[in-house]
């Protein structure tokens, strides 16, 4: 039986762990049990805001409709399936990933699931491109925002501009590493937003309306924004809407990490919105800050493998880590506040305790 009651796939202890305030429907990877460079589907972290809905293939549609089509259409799984076929290595993020680390710095807790770290994941995804499925319905020169809509009961939606839904590596997915979407993660078809939050790759495509003028759902502008004292509000949104995901690096350790004494390998991975990471740099109890080995691949818009060795000796210890992308971005010391809880990139200092 599932871990989690809302979802399908099982989600062992030793596999998961369960964020505070997520318990149903949340399951966060437990990154000590990571290897190779893709996540393994059975491990991936799953974010749901409700339960995983049960989708017959041979009765699933996906309508496209809008004021920016020149036509309204409805495509069945066959027809979505004879469209040139893609694949992209690509990272799938919550914009709530570290969500917890904003209690621990300001002293109360910032709205949500409370998120370690694990809340990522990169698969191949195997699909169509977005852009082929709106063509066949006319996209017209006028259209400003394309918002996709979920099967779920919540009816889960989100837009994207115009722009964004007709780049080349904006999938309508099929498939994650090389097998049909497993329910939690999107069956029949979900999307996937290259670098951007993981609440703009929609799960269970139902509907796309392709519209002349911007949509707004609650989940741009009541949820998944930069909101607070220190953000500039966006009308209609209570902040800046969440886009593209900053640089972030993550250790492969449960957290506190217990070791024995003598040489370690320390892993992680570090990944930086639509952009490659160009280096990672570690510490250890305050020591100077030393380069990281970067592995291969090393793919834009999903992560690359880091790590290096320690000499590790008996006692309590904290490792930091930081990463910088190809754009000179590094995650900082510090972020500021803000009510939802996204976007926590800044360094955090890992215990690993060591025994003798």
């Amino acid at each position: 039986m599932p871990r989690c009651p809302d979802l399908i796939k099982p989600t062992p202890d030793r596999l998961f762990t369960t964020p505070a305030h997520g318990e149903r429907r949340n399951a966060e990877t437990r990154l000590a049990e990571l290897s190779g460079y893709l996540t393994p589907t059975d491990r991936f972290y799953v974010r749901n805001h409700d339960a995983t809905p049960h989708i017959e293939r041979d009765d699933w549609r996906l309508e496209i409709t809008g004021d920016g089509v020149e036509r309204s259409i409805t495509l069945d799984y066959a027809a979505l399936s004879e469209l040139p076929r893609v694949s992209r290595i690509r990272a799938i993020e919550c914009a709530g990933n570290a969500r917890r680390f904003f209690a621990e710095r300001f002293g109360h807790e910032a709205g949500g699931a409370q998120w370690h770290t694990g809340a990522i994941g990169v698969a191949e995804w195997s699909g169509v491109r977005l852009r082929d499925v709106l063509d066949l319905a006319g996209v017209t020169g006028h259209a400003v925002d394309v918002l996709p809509e979920g099967l779920d009961a919540g009816r889960f939606a989100r837009p994207l501009p115009i722009a964004k839904a007709m780049a080349d590596d904006t999938l309508v997915a099929l498939a994650m590493n090389g097998e049909p979407l497993p329910p939690d993660h999107g069956f029949p078809a979900r999307l996937v937003v290259s670098g951007w939050l993981g609440a703009a790759s929609v799960k269970w495509l139902g509907r796309i309306e392709v519209a002349c003028s911007p949509r707004h759902t609650h989940w741009n502008t009541a949820d998944y924004t930069l909101a607070g004292p220190r953000w500039p509000v966006e009308p209609p949104a209570d902040g800046v809407p969440v886009t593209v995901m900053p640089v972030m690096s993550v250790v492969e350790l449960d957290w506190p990490a217990r070791l024995a004494a003598g040489r370690q390998v320390i892993r992680g991975r570090a990944f930086s919105g639509e952009a490659r990471v160009a280096r990672v740099e570690y510490t250890i109890d305050d020591s100077p800050w030393r380069d990281a080995d970067l592995g291969e691949p090393n793919i834009a818009a999903a992560w690359v493998c880091w790590s290096f060795a320690w000499t590790a000796t008996p006692g309590e210890h904290m490792i930091r880590v930081r990463a910088t992308d190809e754009h000179g971005q590094c995650q900082p010391d510090a972020v500021p506040w803000n009510d939802h809880g996204v976007l926590f990139n800044a360094v955090v200092a890992h215990p690993v305790i060591v025994a003798p």
